[in-house]
């Protein structure tokens, strides 16, 4: 069942005898079960009433499961509902496809006829699109359908347990907190695609594990791509693959399952975000990649390019559309990178419409009063193009600040790489990622930052190659002589970008790596 909301907005509707009512959904049959629900219930509508149902393939069906002669066309079907003199509720299925000037019309004739009716009548639109022409707007009420509750979703999986496992087909190895996770991670889709789902999951190796969950975010990765406003990434490393920033990590790491009852019974909100700024390069990419696995969250990539286009109004359309698709795939972590690029319209420069601005106000809006488990982890790199309306308390939990990797980072961010790599048999050979190598790239890497390192092993890498031998010490110094890091090439904004992370976000890199006596929050360097 919906929430009890879609109930008692329908039969308010039907008891203020509101004419026309357009309630969108993709799920038909759990629609028309709703509809049927209230209308029959004396309870909800005082005066019980009819269910006529139309389709453009099955025409008019009465209350007692027959076809009605001469209502196959739409506006057939409409001109019977203007002759019924008995309480009714009409569904016609798919309407908006034939809105033609007739059949609006006619709907406009069903508007003033049904409101100064003798007897309750209600005509209700059901659609998997919103469609009203623009005649119809003021006759037309719209009616959310929401998509099945976490309630709803857990009754389904465990029935189907239930079921599977009675009749051993299945073992299942769920506990109860692995059952709310395949609830919560399957909230956004139909019944119908959660039912899928869960089947696919359990017929895999009949067996149903907490690994399986990744067949649920599958599902979700189809609903999401047909928006096209939305990219469900597919991260491939994990928080222990991100070099140093252990402050952010521990920070991530306290937050793992927030949006459980478990912690709501606590009393503890849905963590809402985080912001990180910082110098390019450094690891705020990967890290985004990196919590939707630590997670076991889907995650989404919203492109503001995509948000803007070209149309007049359309722009705030697709702005509220992603962030519906968002919503609904929650629990789930949205990233919105280089933030500062997409929302460097709201200045208004260029912009005689207004259209970024809106844009901007509608995605800070939601920011601040979203109420469902969507984790947004924005990236920008030039902090200057940040709005103060985005940085204040309240859009973000907390705002981190990623500099250029610190010695210690630097070993960190060289192992994992190295060892990455390493584990290739054609690359082992004679390297030994001892401390000492490690020590003397690290000392070489000073003001490098984490893709400038990778790129050096990338480089050596083709080097070794090339002559068709293992990877060697030589390889990997010549790589990193051969560089000249942004520290150097960008040294004024890298310094500037510091100055204003000291006072306004936290620093990504753990406490115990500074150097207090440096003065700049800096790691000792070696």
């Amino acid at each position: 069942m919906p929430s009890d909301g879609f109930r008692a907005d329908l039969s308010q509707a039907f008891r203020a005898r509101i004419p026309i009512l357009y309630v969108e959904s993709y799920e038909e049959h759990r629609a028309l079960a709703e509809i049927a629900a209230v209308a029959r219930d004396p309870e909800l509508v005082r005066t019980p009433r009819a269910l006529l149902t139309w389709s453009p393939t099955s025409g008019l069906i009465q209350p007692d499961g027959t076809a009605r002669r001469g209502a196959i066309d739409p506006e057939d079907a409409i001109v019977a509902a203007l002759r019924t003199e008995e309480p009714s509720v009409f569904v016609f299925c798919d309407l908006h496809a034939t809105l033609g000037p007739a059949v609006v019309r006619l709907l406009r004739d069903v508007a003033a006829a049904f409101r100064a009716g003798p007897v309750p009548r209600t005509l209700v639109i059901l659609a998997p699109a919103l469609h009203i022409p623009h005649d119809l707007e003021r006759d037309v009420s719209i009616l959310d359908f929401p998509l099945p509750a976490e309630t709803d979703i857990r009754a389904l999986l465990d029935r189907m347990i239930d079921d599977n496992v009675a009749t051993g087909r299945i073992t299942v190895t769920l506990t109860s907190g692995d059952r709310e996770r395949f609830a919560k991670a399957a909230l956004g889709l139909t019944l119908h695609e959660a039912e899928n789902a869960f089947a696919r999951a359990m017929v895999d190796d009949q067996v149903l594990a907490p690994a399986d969950l990744a067949v649920v975010h599958e599902e979700k990765r189809q609903a999401v791509r047909k928006s096209g406003l939305l990219e469900f990434v597919e991260p491939h490393a994990g928080l222990a693959d991100v070099g140093g920033l252990e402050n952010l990590k521990r920070w991530l790491v306290r937050r793992d399952g927030t949006w459980l009852d478990e912690a709501a019974a606590w009393g503890l909100p849905a963590p809402r975000g985080v912001l990180i700024t910082g110098v390019p390069g450094c690891g705020k990419s990967l890290t985004a990649k990196a919590v939707s696995a630590g997670w076991g969250l889907p995650l989404l990539r919203l492109d503001m390019g995509r948000v803007f286009s070209g149309l007049v109004g359309s722009s705030e359309q697709n702005m509220r559309t992603a962030i519906r698709a968002a919503e609904a795939t929650s629990p789930c972590v949205l990233w919105v990178d280089e933030i500062e690029k997409g929302l460097a319209a709201s200045s208004g420069s260029g912009d005689n419409t207004g259209t970024g601005a809106r844009v901007f106000g509608t995605f800070l809006t939601w920011l601040q009063e979203k109420t469902r488990p969507v984790f947004v982890i924005a990236t920008a790199n030039d902090i200057d193009r940040l709005p103060a309306e985005l940085l204040r308390k309240g859009r973000f939990d907390e705002i981190f600040f990623v500099d250029l990797p610190t010695g210690p980072e630097r070993t960190a961010i060289w192992t994992v790489h190295l060892s990455r790599r390493l584990s290739h048999p054609a690359v082992a050979g004679r390297l030994d990622l001892s401390p000492d190598l490690l020590f003397e790239l690290t000392k070489l890497t000073a003001g490098y930052s984490g893709a400038e390192i990778e790129q050096g092993v990338v480089a050596a890498l083709y080097d070794a190659f090339a002559e068709r031998r293992p990877l060697q010490r030589d390889d990997l110094v010549r790589a990193v002589s051969n560089t000249v890091p942004l520290s150097v090439t960008q040294a004024e904004r890298i310094a500037a970008i510091r100055a204003w992370a000291s006072t306004r976000a936290v620093a990504a890199t753990a406490p115990e790596d500074w150097d207090l006596g440096a003065g700049n929050g800096r790691a000792v360097e070696f």
